[in-house]
């Protein structure tokens, strides 16, 4: 059962389990004495007119309610906390995890549903954690308990025990075969409607732009309506069980009311016996109902902890080497580089016969790469749309591992490295680019947290953003939005550069990430960007659709259909690649080229 594999993470708080199941047992057995003592004080107190006995025993439960209620809170606070500490480490746990999955194991939960499952479904485990260390260990004995102290009073009345109890039993088992499947199927359409409430959010501006509000709307309303459908089915079900035990609970009290009193009237039972007798019955009604309220919970926790398992469970298929090779990336680029001995191989990519598929794919999107970026030069990759540009740099940090060949950095292959020491050499800025919640200097400290103002002004400068920042208010402390929304995009690629080159990274890998600048800052920030590569001696590669943007590089890879078509600078790739004098003179006219 997936609920029994998460209970491992109670481990760390035995203590506390201990002392919470110790007074919920002190407390249950405490519950069964009490009916008794009230028999007696009806016995041989109120029918002798013993008005001595009367209080002390009086005073005796009074005492021991005390106690139980001050057993009761200590429980309930240590049964809560734990339960929270049980539910804050299986987050973390579930964080982790997928922090250590690679963009195919993103890919096959889907965002919206990796969210749900670190916080729904954990939350639902949670709660079935906090009922079962209140409920799970003190039912089982005020039932069975509660059964024995019975069959003490009377034991011909006792055998109404034999029928009650069964045919409750078998009513929740038939309404929780029921409700089980239905649980699983709500968490999964849980997923669709955060899946589409991210989709509605993150894309509004497109959503208004091609006035799709009420489509939206529509979407959601189906998402929303098949979701209220089935956890209306559900809430039918239970809302099913309540009268239905209440019903049989009073039937139950009725009738043995009824027998107990003929009894009492023919003087084979004291009347002392029939109300703790009625007390016992209530308390075994009464557990069998909290097992109700705990097994209404168990089913959709142990939905959840199926989908948490799941996420557990899942192998990462890209995972750091047993032993790994030695990082030569000792110290940034650029921090003392001149006391260095030169190493030839520091920052140099080599792809080596590359192919690459993505998972449940037919057809490569890569085939037979082989190229070599070398130290303080400019690698240019161009193709057409879908030629297989991102995907190819994505290989280089080990965002996906190639399916044939080899992908080395610093004559190293990549897998021989920690994926810590791997992206620790590689300043990456994605095609779209993102910023955090923070301040542009939190931001630009992401990959260097202890770089100087003065290291973020110069890297600024290099991206052609100094200007902006120094005119936000608060400048290096300007805030942020989430996602950097109150930013331009142009303003949040600029910060994104600036970010990499903070870093000060062996190799810079920009995936089409001059897109969003006008013409003039693209060209100042290549020239800039070139100046530092030089003095630095860091490899760079850029991803590019402007042939403008990629003109000048040292060296430009033509990619076509997913294969190189075409190596050399600009002017070897006019005369010698068709392909791309077609891309170029898709862009440029004759003189621009010339």
């Amino acid at each position: 059962m997936p609920m029994l594999k998460l209970l491992k993470y109670l481990r760390p708080y035995r203590k506390q389990l201990i002392l919470v199941v110790a007074l919920l047992l002190v407390q249950a057995v405490s519950n069964l004495y009490l009916p008794d003592l009230n028999a007696d004080i009806i016995n041989n107190g109120i029918a002798k007119g013993d008005t001595d006995y009367i209080l002390r025993t009086g005073g005796f439960m009074l005492l021991v309610t005390f106690l139980l209620a001050g057993c009761s809170v200590i429980s309930v606070y240590w049964g809560s906390k734990t339960a929270m500490s049980f539910g804050r480490d299986l987050r973390s746990d579930i964080f982790r995890k997928v922090q250590t999955f690679s963009q195919a194991e993103v890919d096959l939960f889907g965002t919206p549903s990796l969210i749900t499952r670190n916080t729904n479904d954990v939350q639902n485990v949670q709660m079935a954690v906090l009922m079962s260390l209140n409920v799970m260990i003190s039912a089982p004995v005020m039932c069975v308990g509660g059964i024995i102290m019975a069959l003490r009073q009377d034991v011909p009345l006792s055998t109404s025990i034999i029928i009650i109890v069964p045919v409750m039993g078998a009513v929740i088992a038939v309404i929780m075969r029921e409700a089980l499947p239905l649980f699983k199927s709500m968490q999964g359409k849980i997923d669709r409607l955060n899946q589409v409430a991210r989709e509605k959010l993150a894309g509004i501006r497109v959503i208004r732009a091609f006035v799709k509000t009420d489509y939206e709307a529509r979407r959601f309303d189906e998402a929303n309506l098949d979701l209220t459908s089935t956890a209306l089915r559900v809430n039918r079900l239970i809302a099913l069980t309540m009268p239905v035990l209440m019903l049989m609970l009073n039937i139950s009290l009725v009738t043995i009311t009824w027998f107990g009193a003929h009894r009492i009237d023919s003087g084979a039972m004291p009347i002392g016996n029939l109300t703790a007798f009625l007390a016992y019955i209530m308390q075994i009604l009464m557990s069998v109902m909290m097992a109700v309220v705990m097994f209404i919970m168990i089913p959709r926790a142990s939905a959840s902890a199926e989908r948490i398992q799941q996420v557990l469970q899942v192998e990462p298929s890209i995972t750091d080497p047993e032993a790994p090779a030695p990082s030569t990336a000792s110290a940034p680029i650029g921090a003392g580089r001149a006391a260095d001995p030169p190493i030839p191989a520091r920052g140099r990519v080599e792809f080596r016969n590359v192919a690459f598929t993505y998972p449940g794919a037919e057809a490569p999107v890569l085939r037979d790469i082989s190229f070599c970026a070398q130290p303080g030069e400019v690698t240019a990759i161009v193709g057409s749309t879908g030629c297989g540009k991102s995907t190819l740099i994505n290989l280089i940090p080990r965002f996906y591992d190639v399916t044939e060949g080899a992908v080395l950095t610093g004559g190293v292959d990549i897998r021989n490295l920690t994926q810590h020491d791997l992206r620790d050499k590689v300043g990456f800025v994605p095609q779209k680019a993102f910023l955090f919640s923070g301040t542009i200097a939190s931001n630009l400290r992401y990959g260097r947290s202890d770089a100087a103002d003065a290291e973020l002004w110069h890297a600024l400068e290099i991206a052609q953003a100094a200007d902006f920042v120094s005119e936000m208010p608060g400048r290096l402390d300007a805030e942020v939005a989430q996602g950097g929304t109150n930013l331009s995009g142009g303003q949040k690629q600029r910060i994104a550069i600036a970010r990499a080159l903070v870093k000060k990274p062996e190799v810079y890998v920009f995936d089409d990430s001059f897109s969003a600048l006008d013409f003039a800052t693209d060209a100042r920030l290549r020239a800039a960007l070139a100046s530092e590569v030089r003095d630095t001696d860091a490899t760079v590669l850029i991803v590019a659709q402007r042939v403008s943007t990629i003109m000048n590089a040292d060296r430009i890879i033509v990619l076509d259909k997913g294969a190189i078509v075409g190596i050399g600078t600009h002017q070897e790739l006019m005369e010698h690649c068709a392909v791309y004098r077609e891309i170029v003179f898709s862009q440029l006219a004759e003189e621009e080229v010339a």
